[in-house]
This record gives structure tokens, sequence and C-alpha cells, in this order.
């Protein structure tokens, strides 16, 4: 069941976050306070993604308001377009 269950992780969204940005501890904890649903988390002062809730995404934007402009970007995978400031 645990195989079935990776398949069906990031169906819809993708979220990728820059290497200058991604051993940022202060970022990691901006940006895991900021996401709604819990997307973005802080593994041992690195940013991490919580792939398990990436389809929860409501495309708020808050994480590109928190990040430096071009580090994050949140990818549309049903129709192949992306937010990124």
């Amino acid at each position: 069941m645990e195989a079935r269950s990776k398949e069906l992780e990031a169906v819809f969204i993708e979220v990728e976050v820059d290497a200058s940005i991604a051993t940022d501890a202060e970022l990691a904890r901006k940006l895991a306070e900021v996401c709604p649903v819990d997307i973005f988390a802080t593994d041992d002062g690195h940013v991490a993604i919580v792939r398990s809730n990436l389809d929860e995404c409501v495309l708020c934007e808050l994480c590109l308001d928190a990040a430096p402009d071009g580090t994050v970007r949140v990818k549309k995978l049903y129709d192949g377009t992306e937010l990124v400031r």
C-alpha cells in the first residue's frame, strides 16, 4: 500500500526550492509557518518538502511572498504552468 500512496503524491502540484535557499534555517521556518497546508517543513535546518501534502496546495502564493524571488516554484502539473516570482 505504501508504494501505491507514493505513486499518488504530486499528481497535480510540484514544488521546487532552489539550492541557494535549501539550507537557510530561518527561511525554512518561515516557509513552514506561512504554508496553510503544511507543504514545507524544517529538517535539521533545511527546507523540506512534505510530498504527501503537495496536492493540498491552494495556490495562495504565500511561499512565493516569503522566499526571495525565483527561489520557490509551484508547478501546476495539470496544465504545465507555474507560479514563480
